[in-house]
């Protein structure tokens, strides 16, 4: 059965890294080119493509056909690269290293790198407007995602990430901070893989709601990874949480508490996937592998 649901998820990266390549064809003037070479250069960075994966695998949870989620998913990753170029710029987190390359600004220059974060923001969004899928679908997933990347999502939890850089913060501050920065994102990706299927709004805010659980339980496996992982493993530099003193779970309640409140998460959060039943069973297999990340 894992080895078949193996078999799915390499068909469905593939897929996925197709779609994300054809996005951003080579073409255009000098300057052009140049910028969209930027946005290539962290788009298709690699990865494990976790986020479509959670759309395409929701999709399939609620009966849909993961194609009709493909756009979402590729939206959402989209949106995840924009992200990952700004946090890593001077003005934010000022890192040279993602992923185990130069990060974007380091190869492009700042002003580069912002307008490649910026591009890649909004051609996630002409990416949904485009999908083939029906118009109230539509306007549902681009309400979805706009939400996350916002003040109440996203840019929203990184002001908060930078509003507690050198300030003491406690457990409902940092819990604040990764719901807004990365729960939110993770929730959209579960709850815009149940819309793509044709799930009303029930079934996706419940499928929202097992995402919001997965995603702070990986950002919480992220701030344990960034004390007890190397560059190597990490592919970005180890350390730079507790050197700019950010406001994190070991920081607040200890490591071998984090890791427990992540287990936690992981574990409602899979007892959830597993009342699906088996239209759940890729959703299933792509949660617990998180359960072992980093161990």
């Amino acid at each position: 059965m894992s080895r078949d649901i193996e078999r799915k998820l390499t068909g469905w990266r593939h897929t996925i890294e197709t779609g994300l390549d054809a996005a951003i064809p080579l073409e255009g003037g000098a300057g052009v080119t140049e910028l969209r070479r930027a946005m290539r250069y962290s788009l298709l960075a690699g990865g494990k493509r976790v986020r479509p994966l959670f759309v395409l695998a929701s999709c399939e949870a609620v009966g849909g056909d993961p194609a009709e989620a493909l756009a979402a998913g590729l939206a959402v990753e989209m949106i995840h690269a924009y992200s990952l170029v700004h946090d890593d710029l001077p003005a934010m987190d000022d890192d040279d290293l993602r992923r185990g390359q130069p990060t974007n600004h380091v190869v492009h220059g700042e002003a580069m790198a912002i307008l490649a974060g910026d591009a890649l923001h909004t051609l996630a969004f002409e990416t949904l407007a485009e999908a083939p899928l029906p118009p109230a679908r539509i306007r549902m997933l681009v309400s979805i995602l706009a939400h996350a990347a916002g003040v109440d999502g996203m840019a929203g939890g990184q002001a908060l990430d930078l509003l507690f850089e050198d300030r003491p913060a406690d457990e409902q501050a940092v819990s604040k901070i990764h719901q807004l920065k990365t729960g939110a994102l993770l929730a959209a990706c579960f709850e815009m893989g149940a819309v793509a299927g044709g799930a009303g709004r029930t079934a996706a805010h419940a499928l929202g709601e097992i995402g919001r659980r997965v995603g702070l339980a990986f950002q919480i496996q992220d701030d344990v990874l960034d004390v007890t992982a190397d560059a190597e493993t990490l592919g970005k530099t180890a350390g730079k949480d507790a050197a700019a003193h950010k406001a994190t779970w070991p920081a607040v309640v200890g490591l071998e508490q984090a890791r427990q409140q992540a287990d936690d998460l992981l574990a409602d959060a899979l007892g959830r996937i597993e009342e699906l039943g088996a239209p759940g069973a890729v959703l299933l297999h792509v949660v617990r592998g998180l359960a072992n990340r980093g161990r």
